[in-house]
C-alpha cells in the first residue's frame, strides 16, 4: 500500500527538517525525486546523503523561490531531470518574518507572501500542464496549524498558510476532472533543531497544549504526504490533513 514506484516527485525546501523527512518518505515508497532548495551546498550534501542511504537517482535543483522567473523555470527543469514526467509536487518550502502587525515592514509581509504563497501558485500552475496531459497528478502543500488558529506576531505567515488552503480548494475543483488531486498537510508543533534548543520549561509548556503530550516529528508529516501522494488517495482532494497531536481539532 502507498507504493510510489514508477512515480516522480518534486519537493521544495527538501533539505530542511520537514522537507528532508518528506523526501525520505517519498523515496522510501519508491518515488524518483527532484529536490529543490536555495542553499546549493546543503542541498547537494542532502542529495548525496539520501542517495547513498536509500539508493535511487536523486536530482538536486537549486532555486530561489523569491525569484519569480526562477520559480517559473523550476517545474520544466524538474520534468527534464526526471525523464519527462512529474507525478507529485510537494510545496514545502517556507519562510517566516515574524513581527507584530503595527511594526511589520512591507518587506516582511511581501517576502513571506511571495515565497510561501505566490511561489506555490506558480509551481502548481506549471505542474498542472504535464499532469493534465498525463491525466494524473498529486499536489500537496504544507500549510500550518496557525493558518487555522492564527498566532500573534505572524499575521504574514498565518495569511500565507491560510491562503494555501483556500487556493488548494479552488484548484482541487479545477483539476479534479483530469485526475489531479490537490491537498494540504498542516503540521502543528514539530520537533526540530529550533525546538530542541528550547528550555525544558518552555517545551513542557508547549506540550501541555497537545493532548498526545509530545511534539510531532518530521516523519509524521512525511507519512501524511506519502499517503496523499499515493494512488490510493485518488478520492481525496481539496482536503487538509491536520497533524498536530490534537492541539487543534479542526
Amino acid at each position: 500500500m502507498f507504493d510510489l514506484s514508477d512515480m516522480t516527485a518534486l519537493v521544495t525546501g527538501a533539505s530542511g527538517g520537514i522537507g528532508s523527512a518528506i523526501s525520505r518518505a517519498l523515496v522510501g515508497q519508491g518515488a524518483r525525486l527532484a529536490m529543490s532548495g536555495s542553499n546549493p551546498d546543503k542541498l547537494e550534501a542532502f542529495r548525496a546523503e539520501i542517495q547513498a542511504e536509500m539508493g535511487g537517482d536523486m536530482q538536486a535543483l537549486v532555486c530561489d523561490l523569491s525569484d519569480a522567473s526562477a520559480v517559473d523555470a523550476l517545474v520544466p527543469r524538474a520534468v527534464a531531470a526526471l525523464g519527462g514526467r512529474l507525478d507529485i509536487l510537494v510545496n514545502n518550502a517556507g519562510v517566516t518574518r515574524d513581527n507584530l502587525a503595527m511594526r511589520m515592514k512591507d518587506e516582511e509581509w511581501d517576502t513571506v507572501i511571495r515565497v510561501n504563497l505566490e511561489a506555490a501558485f506558480r509551481l502548481i500552475r506549471a505542474a498542472a500542464r504535464p499532469m493534465m496531459k498525463q491525466r494524473f497528478g498529486r499536489i500537496v502543500s504544507i500549510t500550518s496549524v496557525v493558518g487555522q488558529t492564527g498566532n500573534p506576531g505572524q499575521a504574514n505567515y498565518a495569511a500565507s498558510k491560510a491562503g494555501l488552503v483556500g487556493m488548494s480548494k479552488a484548484l482541487a475543483q479545477e483539476l479534479a476532472s483530469r485526475g489531479i488531486t490537490v491537498n494540504c498537510v498542516a503540521p502543528g508543533f514539530i520537533r526540530s533543531a529550533m525546538t530542541d534548543g528550547l528550555p525544558e520549561a518552555q517545551k513542557a509548556a508547549l506540550t501541555t497544549r497537545i493532548p498526545i503530550g509530545d511534539l510531532g516529528t518530521g516523519e509524521d508529516i512525511g507519512a501524511a504526504v506519502a499517503y496523499l501522494a499515493s494512488r490510493e488517495a485518488g478520492y481525496v482532494t481539496g482536503q487538509t490533513i491536520h497533524v498536530n497531536g490534537g492541539m487543534a481539532m479542526i
